[in-house]
């Protein structure tokens, strides 16, 4: 068998790695661990940490060989394994500042679905919670904004303050939430797996 990896013809690769094929697995490695290791580099800004990580997912892989049903995705297999890793990586984030601060940085790539995840209306507790917990006008204007749905300049008649500093409270209130949010554990694994396998 060719060093080269031929996507269209996956399946044989697959079939001769679950034989224990060396070559297969090398080949299978030099073709998936570039995408693998841009994707966990671009979450954890860290290439020590991916580099550990794609280690580990194909230490998993060679272990599990036999296991692979080659009718099956190889790829959804494989990035089974990585989404079993990451999120037990971050579940480990609260007892560890630089992943914290790392996930933090991830996060804020990825807003929107922070953002979705704090109005879904199972999570109407936390984030009456989390609002108590923003400055009282930094509180008022993103209740007014963003509960009420006033609009900005409404909000600065009401309040008589600028559109702008209306503007300002919002954005630091909506940075204050997002960042409360992405220490939550259970948020964590869930918005690096979408970042990560989507």
């Amino acid at each position: 068998m060719s060093s080269g990896f031929d996507p269209a013809h996956e399946k044989v690769y697959v079939q001769r790695l679950s034989e224990g094929d060396t070559e297969a697995f090398h080949a299978i490695y030099y073709y998936y661990s570039p995408r693998v290791f841009a994707k966990l580099v671009s979450v954890l800004k860290s290439e020590d940490l991916a580099a550990d990580i794609l280690q580990d997912v194909f230490s998993i892989i060679w272990q599990k060989r036999a296991e692979i049903d080659p009718d099956k995705s190889f790829g959804a297999f494989l990035f089974k394994i990585s989404n079993n890793l990451v999120i037990s990586l971050f579940r480990k984030a609260k007892r560890n500042q630089e992943l914290v601060d790392n996930l933090l940085k991830a996060s804020a790539e990825n807003q929107e679905s922070i953002e979705h995840w704090i109005f879904r209306k199972e999570n109407t507790a936390w984030l009456t919670n989390a609002i108590e917990q923003l400055p009282p006008q930094r509180r008022l204007v993103f209740k007014l904004c963003k509960l009420e749905q006033r609009s900005h300049e409404e909000v600065s008649v009401l309040l008589n303050i600028s559109r702008t500093t209306v503007n300002n409270h919002l954005v630091k209130a909506t940075q204050s939430l997002r960042e409360l949010a992405a220490r939550r554990p259970d948020l964590a694994g869930a918005l690096l797996v979408a970042w990560l396998f989507s």
